[in-house]
């Protein structure tokens, strides 16, 4: 019983990992007033980046450092049309998850069917051994300490610097923080590129230690979760950890209650993670309070900056 119950554990935290990336990554831009729905396109790009470039090297840590660049080469796309263009963000982000869509297709073709290079688990002789607690605690593979590590230095930048108060004030009010002498456009900027980076490690994730392959779908919706879990935080920090992983329980309980074959329609199942997403945010959409409480007052809002 022990055994499948760390079985499930371990599972849980492998699917929760892409979405806490991703998520943290978007909390930010979005703190910095700029909108992009182009997550799902980010992290299909940073996922066939990370396994072609760990298949050509066999190294999965190029593969890693592959994807982060993929994510933010084609977040700057998106900075350069909606922030120096001044595009619709909302248009503009949805495009950019078209594109990335396609341009991982395209790129991906010649990878469909191929063994990939595995991101392996940490193992530290003696604390790995522990029963029970050494494989949930220390024997995750790099990248779900870097998520941790990640939420830790968004939440102290964002809360306790002096670059988190430029940011907040950016995305709360750019006009006022254009007046004090602060880059705005160079501020969001920053942010997007962030976004990118970590949208790309989630897909990199996805292809190197979820399921060490590629294929075209491979994403499956997982950007959109992750654009959901920063309202459901409430665009603070470590709220997004509760949130992923309270996605990343539902998505594997889906597959748990398949194996165990229990009589679910296994469509209703694949269905679930999606389904709680849209009740979660009819419920907290329905809390005025709480959503004027932390959401970028200029959040989506266009800046030109006086000539």
């Amino acid at each position: 019983m022990s055994d499948q119950l760390l079985s499930v554990i371990l599972t849980i935290i492998t699917a929760s990992t892409p979405l806490l990336l991703a998520a943290i990554g978007e909390l930010v831009v979005e703190r910095s007033g700029v909108l992009n729905l182009g997550v799902e396109g980010m992290m299909a790009v940073g996922a066939v980046s990370g396994f072609g470039a760990a298949l050509m090297t066999g190294s999965p840590y190029l593969g890693v450092l592959a994807a982060l660049i993929a994510g933010a080469t084609l977040s700057l796309l998106f900075g350069f049309l909606t922030l120096t263009m001044v595009s619709n963000q909302v248009a503009t982000g949805l495009a950019l998850t078209l594109l990335g869509l396609g341009l991982a297709g395209l790129i991906g073709e010649s990878y469909v069917g191929q063994p990939g290079v595995h991101l392996d688990r940490i193992h530290i002789p003696g604390l790995t051994d522990i029963p029970f607690i050494g494989p949930i605690l220390f024997g995750q593979d790099v990248l779900v300490y870097l998520s941790f590590l990640i939420v830790a230095g968004t939440s102290y930048v964002m809360f306790r610097s002096k670059m988190g108060l430029i940011i907040r004030a950016v995305g709360n009010s750019h006009q006022s923080a254009h007046a004090l002498g602060y880059s705005v456009i160079g501020v969001r900027y920053l942010c997007v590129m962030f976004g990118g980076a970590c949208a790309g490690l989630a897909g990199g994730y996805l292809s190197l230690a979820y399921t060490p392959q590629w294929n075209e779908n491979m994403t499956a919706g997982r950007g959109w979760i992750a654009l959901a879990l920063v309202v459901f935080s409430s665009w603070l920090p470590w709220r997004i950890v509760v949130g992923a992983y309270l996605f990343g329980t539902i998505t594997v309980m889906g597959f748990s209650v398949q194996a165990y074959g229990i009589g679910i329609p296994s469509q209703l199942l694949s269905a679930l993670p999606y389904i709680v997403t849209i009740l979660v945010l009819v419920v907290i959409s329905g809390n005025k309070a709480l959503m004027r409480a932390n959401t970028p007052a200029c959040l989506a809002q266009p800046f030109v900056p006086d000539r």
